[in-house]
């Protein structure tokens, strides 16, 4: 048997960043995620965001890569938010993401970070707060 633990904290946002993500639909998508990711035996830690994007703190599984397990995470999560018509029009996500490990020791402070999201976004749009995440984790020069 594998032992793996890996924490991954990924942002998303909507397509367009349209602000679709009242705090009403927040609080029924997000228990959502959360719900369907124990399903699909995925350690969903806390998910949260605001108008226009989405936090997630999980761990990675040892069979699965990062790209198929935001794909289970966000495109399960719009095609249910879709068919229950909980959004109007209907949700869907911009197709690029953030997504970076996270050391075991700093999990409470990014667990805190996505907890007060609406708190952060007062002085920060979603944009200001990617780029950062961009610049910080030196990801510009990628290819």
């Amino acid at each position: 048997m594998s032992y793996v633990k890996v924490w991954i904290h990924a942002v998303w946002g909507t397509k367009n960043h349209e602000k679709l993500l009242t705090k009403d639909i927040r609080r029924v998508l997000f228990q959502h995620i959360k719900v369907n990711g124990k399903e699909k035996n995925l350690y969903i830690d806390h998910v949260n965001g605001y108008f226009d994007h989405v936090h997630c703190l999980f761990t990675l599984n040892a069979d699965l890569s990062l790209s198929k397990t935001l794909q289970l995470i966000k495109g399960e999560a719009s095609f249910w938010a879709n068919k229950n018509k909980l959004v109007q029009p209907n949700l869907a996500w911009a197709d690029d993401y953030f997504a970076a490990s996270v050391s075991e020791s700093i999990v409470p402070k990014v667990r805190e970070y996505i907890k007060n999201q609406e708190e952060h976004h007062k002085s920060l749009t979603f944009k200001e707060e990617f780029d950062r995440f961009i610049e910080k984790f030196n990801l510009k020069h990628q290819g």
